[in-house]
C-alpha cells in the first residue's frame, strides 16, 4: 500500500468524438500512448474506487484511486502509487458485476489544455475524449483535428464506472 496518496479537485469535460487520425494525434505536444486496464472495487455510496495498470513503452504505472463525486463536472480525487502485489491482492476484490474495463489511451496538449483519448476495443468508429480544466469556466480550445459527435460530460452512462458494468453500444 502506498503511503504517498494526494489529493485533488478534478474538473473535465468529456466527449464522444468520431475515430480520430492516431497518425495525426502521435504529431502533437507531448504525445503519449498507454495501454490501460482498471478494475473497479466496491466502494461507499457516491465514492468510486478503482485500480489501474498503465503500461507505457518504458514504464508500467499501478494506482489506486478514490473519486467522490462533487457534481456533474467535478469530483475530488484522491490517487496513489501501488506496488504490484498490492495491486493483485485488490484485484481479487473486484466489484460484483463489473467487468475490468481495457483501453488504449492517447495523451496530448493542444493551446495549452491536455487532451485524454480513450479507443475501447469494443468500439471501431468512436471514442471518448476529455479534457481537465483549470476551472469550471474555462472555455475548451477544441483541436481542429477531432470531430465531436457528442457532449456527454456528467453523462453516468459513459463513466468508465458504469462502463464495467453495462458497456454502451457505439454511436454511430
Amino acid at each position: 500500500m502506498s503511503l504517498d496518496y494526494k489529493s485533488a479537485l478534478e474538473i473535465e469535460r468529456k466527449y464522444i468524438i468520431e475515430m480520430p487520425d492516431i497518425t495525426v494525434l502521435s504529431a502533437q505536444e507531448e504525445y503519449t500512448k498507454s495501454e490501460i486496464t482498471q478494475i473497479y472495487l466496491s466502494s461507499e455510496k457516491g465514492e468510486t474506487h478503482r485500480i489501474r495498470r498503465r503500461v507505457f513503452s518504458d514504464r508500467v504505472e499501478l494506482t489506486e484511486t478514490r473519486k467522490i463525486r462533487i457534481d456533474e463536472m467535478s469530483v475530488t480525487e484522491i490517487e496513489g502509487q501501488i506496488s504490484n502485489s498490492y495491486f493483485e491482492e485488490l484485484a481479487e476484490n473486484i466489484e460484483q458485476g463489473t467487468a475490468p474495463i481495457s483501453k488504449t489511451r492517447h495523451t496530448f496538449i493542444f493551446r495549452d489544455q491536455t487532451f485524454e483519448i480513450d479507443v475501447y476495443p469494443a468500439w471501431s468508429n468512436t471514442a471518448i475524449m476529455e479534457t481537465e480544466l483549470k476551472n469550471r469556466d474555462e472555455m475548451v480550445q477544441m483541436p481542429p483535428f477531432i470531430r465531436i459527435i457528442k457532449e456527454v460530460t456528467g453523462n453516468k452512462k459513459y463513466s468508465n464506472a458504469a462502463m464495467s458494468k453495462s458497456f454502451p453500444d457505439e454511436i454511430k
